[in-house]
């Protein structure tokens, strides 16, 4: 059964519910070991990514956090 989530703003249809760590794996997520992941307004835990599934309806947000420089 198929089911329709939000990536980044994007509509996806999945096969059914994944995890965390496998969703990543489905969409290709560049640099995975870096990403942060945000669902449903609520930050995962990298720690937690195995075991938390992603359910019909969900909003998901892959996050990059970046180091910065100095403006001066």
């Amino acid at each position: 059964m198929s089911m329709c989530i939000t990536a980044n703003g994007k509509a996806l249809e999945l096969a059914g519910e994944l995890s965390v760590t496998q969703l990543l794996t489905e969409v290709q997520v560049e640099m995975p070991e870096y990403v942060s992941v945000q669902l449903n307004d609520e930050m995962i835990l990298r720690a937690d990514f195995d075991k938390t599934l992603v359910k019909e309806g969900a909003v998901v947000e892959f996050l990059y956090f970046m180091g910065g420089g100095s403006l001066w």
